[in-house]
């Protein structure tokens, strides 16, 4: 059995896809209800709480492979770390990004924290640094739709953006046969580096009218995402990452999808086919 914590986009994912193959999967869940399409779908649903380890022990029962995607709150990942060495759990699955000890952004310090927890439990682990997620541009939707225009603190910088259902293939594959990929670090990417005036003309062309892109400023682009509803703390996160990006932080791809899926990485051409509608 496959424990997956928590059900985001790449876990679910990989839920779908292991249950797809008749690979016994739990999702651990906080809210009941975002379990229920996958639920419905076939995949256990184990209602616990990150900050609650005998929750998590609950949900560890009888797991050989866990696929560990969360938010990166080091104190809840070391606790479903804690939970799966008590386990015997056999391997660990650790989606992770471009963690740093010393970086400005306070999840990628985080990840460097849970990665070192990981390392010192003695448990067999592989870790997936993803690039941008493709889906991140999805909440620039109602923004597009409504303005055909959209900002951001990039600037013209370049990112390998990955497509997260490939991540979550990745990640199903490797729990589902996990002994050749233990000790490794998969660096996953898309096919190629683009920027967001490369996503403004991707765009242009699926919806049929000029979508525009302007470069905005740390403080206007981080503005503009508290107005659209995020926390301000997390809006400063991102907005630092992707100034980042505009730096040359993300301009870099690897073929290590492909090496593990036997098939090429989704494009953002047919990510954004995939999603026109939240475009529209």
């Amino acid at each position: 059995m496959i424990l997956i914590a928590t059900a985001g986009k790449v876990g679910s994912e990989a839920a779908r896809l292991l249950t797809q193959h008749q690979v016994p999967v739990r999702v651990l869940v906080r809210d009941p209800k975002k379990g229920e399409e996958l639920a419905n779908a076939g995949v256990e649903i184990a209602v616990g709480d990150l900050d609650v380890p005998e929750s998590i022990d609950e949900a560890m029962v009888g797991i050989t492979a866990l696929v560990l995607v969360s938010p990166a709150v080091p104190a809840q990942e070391l606790n479903v770390i804690g939970s799966a060495a008590r386990a015997g759990v056999e391997h660990v699955v650790k989606a992770t990004n471009k963690a740093s000890a010393d970086s400005p952004i306070a999840r990628r310090r985080g990840q460097t924290e849970i990665e070192a927890g990981l390392a010192a439990s003695g448990l067999a682990y592989t870790l997936l640094r993803s690039n941008a997620y493709m889906q991140n541009t999805l909440l620039l939707g109602p923004v597009i739709a409504k303005r055909s225009s959209f900002g951001s603190s990039a600037g013209k910088g370049l990112a390998g953006m990955v497509d997260s259902r490939d991540v979550g293939a990745v990640a199903a594959e490797i729990a589902a046969s996990p002994a050749s990929h233990a000790g490794k670090t998969y660096w996953l990417s898309g096919p190629e580096s683009i920027s967001n005036y490369d996503v403004a003309d991707v765009l242009s062309r699926l919806l049929g009218r000029t979508i525009t892109y302007q470069e905005l400023s740390f403080d206007e682009h981080k503005s503009a995402m508290v107005s659209a509803g995020l926390p301000e703390a997390i809006a400063e996160q991102n907005a630092q990452a992707f100034s980042l990006t505009a730096e040359g932080d993300a301009e870099w791809v690897s073929d290590d999808v492909q090496a593990i899926l036997e098939r090429k990485a989704r494009s953002y051409e047919q990510f954004a086919a995939d999603y026109a509608a939240a475009f529209s």
